[in-house]
């Protein structure tokens, strides 16, 4: 069993500090539109992540105070309560990051690594990245209107012809940001090609607050190699925890004793997922709740890595009750759902 100190990772590194904030571990639930919802970060947590990051919160849906806005700044439970915000200029990231801290915010983060084109057409996300001096006036403003901590979540570049985060973190930390996240791919590349974990490296040399590295990280493996890659304080895990929220806690854990925890069980993916899905329908109501929890429901299925009947996950994402959907995901995780025809369960 490979272990944290074979990949070349201590396992008694100072504890990870954002501000006066003391981590207990040094794996986080990265922010993740449409995706990271008030329930999964509270399962997260509860499993053993060192922080969950909201999705992101913009300026123009802190004004309208929507009901997307309201849910993405809800409390998720225990832990330290971290809101990204977005915004393009230093009047609205301002009054975002206010909004936020009232809300209750342990700390702020301001995204300047979002792809999306509606985000970046907007000159918000990664578009800062092209205007090092506007990203470094929105994060003085933020940093001036809350007295919680600040943070920033970054790219490598626009492109591979401007890789700048290690000087858009040495403006940063200038401008009051007690931390900063690198996702190792460029703008350009979106979600493409594999993320260079080498990179971040240039970034931690860079500043003296904690840097953490985010992409393509999927498991206790690939979290060691990050760190030993890129000398990260810590790392973010994305995509890989839809449909295993406890996978950070697992990161965590291993990065911590450098030991594997136990796998865990079909009994217990299954009380996962229904309490997913029973929280997202709590605060959305029944129809709404179970249309967002599809995703979710279908990811823990495609988890279980068996042959599985396609009419199964088929009814499961498509019911319209939600007490339908909790009987069928106990019966599809203890398996009592039918496989494919000639395969083993």
């Amino acid at each position: 069993m490979a272990t944290a100190k074979k990949l070349g990772v201590g396992l008694s590194p100072p504890p990870l500090r954002v501000g006066g904030l003391v981590l207990t571990g040094r794996a986080l639930l990265a922010p993740m539109a449409g995706v990271t919802d008030p329930a999964m970060r509270r399962i997260a947590f509860r499993l053993g992540a060192s922080a969950t990051v909201s999705e992101m919160v913009t300026a123009a849906g802190v004004a309208r105070g929507d009901r997307e806005t309201s849910m993405r700044l809800a409390r998720a439970g225990e832990g330290p309560r971290v809101i990204q915000i977005a915004a393009r200029a230093p009047d609205e990231i301002a009054a975002a990051a206010r909004c936020a801290e009232a809300a209750g915010a342990d700390w702020v983060d301001i995204n300047m690594g979002c792809p999306c084109k509606r985000v970046t057409g907007g000159l918000a996300g990664a578009a800062l990245m092209r205007d090092l001096d506007q990203a470094a006036r929105l994060i003085s403003a933020a940093r001036e209107a809350i007295c919680v901590p600040l943070t920033v979540k970054m790219r490598l570049g626009w492109d591979d012809t401007s890789r700048n985060a290690a000087e858009l973190a040495r403006r940063a930390e200038a401008e009051g940001a007690a931390m900063i996240t690198v996702h190792g791919r460029t703008r350009q590349q979106f979600y493409s090609g594999r993320a260079d974990w080498r990179a971040i490296a240039a970034v931690k040399e860079a500043v003296r607050i904690p840097v953490i590295a985010n992409g393509d990280c999927a498991n206790e493996e690939d979290a060691a190699a990050m760190l030993e890659s890129s000398h990260a304080d810590g790392v973010m895990i994305g995509r890989a925890a839809m449909g295993q929220p406890w996978i950070v806690g697992d990161i965590a854990h291993f990065l911590r004793t450098g030991k594997r925890r136990p796998p865990t069980t079909p009994a217990q993916r299954a009380e996962i997922a229904r309490e997913h899905l029973s929280g997202l329908v709590a605060s959305m109501g029944a129809a709404a709740g179970l249309r967002h929890a599809r995703k979710h429901l279908a990811a823990y299925v495609d988890r279980l890595r068996r042959p599985l009947a396609a009419d199964a996950r088929r009814a499961l994402v498509t019911t319209e009750s939600p007490d339908e959907a909790a009987r069928l995901i106990e019966l599809i995780f203890l398996g009592g759902a039918p496989v494919e025809q000639g395969e083993a369960a």
